[in-house]
């Protein structure tokens, strides 16, 4: 991913630098075909955990699911479950994407203390990131890039506003730390989903065609 970052900044003599921390790296863009040069690239801590982000059986939904539309909700629902525990509310009720019994189950809620869900928040992002990249990399147009975007820019919004909540009551350094990761990572994807056009418009039920 870094190596493609650096490809596209070569290109796109329109994008500007700026250094944030040891190992980040931002690029703002304005073009959909490089935004995605545009995120903040995490090569440092979140990295270097050893727990795995997600659950073995939020991994096989990953796997399950082809489509980047889809696999983005995947990780989407897999962050509202930790954000749920942490919080101390009822994990939200996961339904299956497509229909049919092939689906994997999601199995039990991850398990963990604030920070290490944090953390496994932060490599979600990451990964959603990651998976949305090597799309665009592979098909620029692909209509299911800006789609996928929107989602995930969406759910970051709604992150924010959680993460300003626990910042106020953690006491824990390792904790606030891991509160910055992940409001780093949200902040990063709503200044890149800000850059995309607006979705056009829905097709009027009431119109019938011709």
């Amino acid at each position: 991913m870094i190596q493609l970052c650096r490809r596209m900044i070569s290109r796109d003599s329109s994008t500007t630098n700026r250094q944030r921390g040891s190992g980040r790296l931002l690029v703002i863009v304005t073009t959909l075909g490089a935004l995605f040069a545009g995120f903040l690239l995490i090569t440092g801590s979140v990295s270097a955990q050893t727990r795995d982000h997600l659950t073995d059986q939020e991994t096989e939904l990953v796997r399950f699911h082809q489509e980047l539309d889809k696999r983005i909700e995947v990780f989407i629902k897999a962050i509202d479950r930790r954000f749920a525990i942490i919080n101390g509310t009822a994990p939200p009720v996961v339904k299956k994407l497509v229909k049919g019994d092939d689906e994997p189950d999601w199995g039990e809620v991850p398990k963990g203390t604030h920070t290490e869900l944090l953390g496994d928040i932060a490599g979600i992002l990451d990964e959603a990131i990651t998976n949305i990249d090597d799309v665009n990399r592979r098909d620029e147009k692909n209509p299911l890039i800006s789609r996928s975007l929107r989602k995930l820019t969406s759910s970051a919004k709604g992150y924010l506003k959680q993460l300003a909540a626990l910042k106020n009551q953690a006491k824990d350094p390792d904790e606030a730390a891991a509160i910055d990761r992940v409001a780093d990572n949200a902040n990063q994807i709503i200044e890149v989903g800000s850059k995309l056009s607006a979705p056009p418009p829905d097709p009027d039920p009431k119109k019938k065609k011709p």
